[in-house]
């Protein structure tokens, strides 16, 4: 098995040391500092792991129930604390596909599963995603796309990376079409928390006996440097073999991230964060939308979830030589290109890190490299 690199992370390695001045497509809400966790850390925690659980902190694992809104629904025993929600689709699809097994996934869409099922020598159908349809999920398209010899779909809720949401009344029809086939249905939430249009939807752990959720506190909380996800699934099975498997990988969780995830999350801190990251988004997201309409021959479905969203090019503009142009003096300034989701008319805009990362700046420079692009 050879992993080979996607698009999205070649990129970001070969821009590593482009040191913009401003970044256009922030994909996480502003960050807390250390400081702001120092109260309720105990300087007498051993640096070992948590001796108490190879699954995660039982009340880490307790909170990320409750959050989920599978209070009632799931236990503590159905989840597994991994190292991001990376971590935990990785653990899914690397013990449940094998060579020859068909998954059905999304484009764009998040692409580490296509990655990993291609290293494994699973057949990758793909069901796309339209800007036209408003890149909304053609659930009959999904339909057709699922056979007898489906092992897995994977999709993302709300979608990575146009904001797209999938509401209850739709995922109880996907589970239909998994169930009929008893294909495991993998629903990465890392962006659930962050509607702004209509409520959370359900998490698929709880709506099917062979749904896996998986999420973070990278994205929500933009505590994207914890390294700290998880796994939800009813099948005892399934979160015994990731267990096995991620002892042959990273072995066990970071303490420091489980005990500051578990502080995090914890209600009376979670809800203002939570509150404090929709606040803040919602004003990005207004800002990003009235500058949008502003531009010249520049278009997006604005997301109706989450921090992303995919903006159509003006005519005759690639977005991997914008992009790398862009990066240039004098504007300085980082955006991913759509290529890294098989979009390359399209760029990537994010609303997230808040205040602190002066958008409106950001806008303006992307606004002169848009016409000094078009002019060369």
């Amino acid at each position: 098995m050879k992993v080979k690199i996607h698009t999205l992370f070649q990129y970001l390695l070969e821009t590593t040391e482009a040191a913009p001045e401003a970044i256009v497509g922030f994909s996480l809400s502003q960050s807390p500092r250390l400081g702001d966790f120092l109260e309720d850390l105990d300087p007498d925690l051993p640096l070992d792991w948590n001796n108490r659980d190879f699954s995660g902190l039982p009340e880490l694992k307790d909170h990320v129930i409750r959050q989920a809104g599978l209070t009632g629904i799931c236990t503590a025993g159905d989840v597994l604390i991994t190292a991001g929600a990376a971590e935990a689709n990785y653990l899914a699809i690397m013990q449940l596909l094998e060579p020859e097994d068909e998954i059905v996934i999304e484009t764009p869409g998040w692409p580490q599963a296509e990655v990993l099922a291609k290293a494994i020598g699973a057949k990758v159908v793909k069901v796309t995603r339209r800007e036209a349809e408003r890149w909304h999920l053609p659930l009959g398209q999904l339909a057709d796309a699922i056979t007898p010899r489906t092992k897995m779909i994977f999709l993302t809720n709300p979608n990575n990376p146009t904001g797209d949401m999938l509401d209850a009344s739709e995922l109880e029809q996907i589970v239909k079409m998994a169930d009929r086939v008893g294909a495991w249905l993998l629903v990465d939430e890392v962006y659930a928390g962050l509607e702004w249009e209509g409520p959370r939807a359900p998490s698929i752990a709880g709506m099917y006996a062979r749904g896996i959720t998986t999420g973070s506190v990278s994205k929500a909380l933009g505590l994207q440097g914890l390294r700290t996800g998880w796994m939800i699934c009813g099948d005892a099975g399934m979160i015994r073999d990731a267990v096995i498997l991620r002892e042959n990988s990273s072995e066990i969780m970071n303490i420091m991230g489980e005990v500051i995830a578990e502080i995090a999350l914890r209600p009376a801190r979670y809800v203002p964060a939570m509150e404090k990251a929709r606040s803040e988004g919602r004003a990005n997201l207004a800002q990003m939308n009235e500058w949008v309409a502003a531009q010249n021959g520049l278009d997006w479905i604005s997301p109706s979830a989450g921090l992303i969203g995919l903006a159509h090019l003006p005519e005759g503009i690639d977005s991997d030589p914008f992009a790398r142009f862009l990066l240039g003096d004098p504007y300085r300034t980082f955006l991913l290109p759509g290529s890294a989701y098989d979009q390359p008319r399209h760029i990537r805009l994010g609303v997230g890190g808040g205040a602190a990362v002066n958008l409106e700046e950001g806008l303006s420079r992307l606004s002169r490299g848009l016409r000094d692009y078009a002019r060369r």
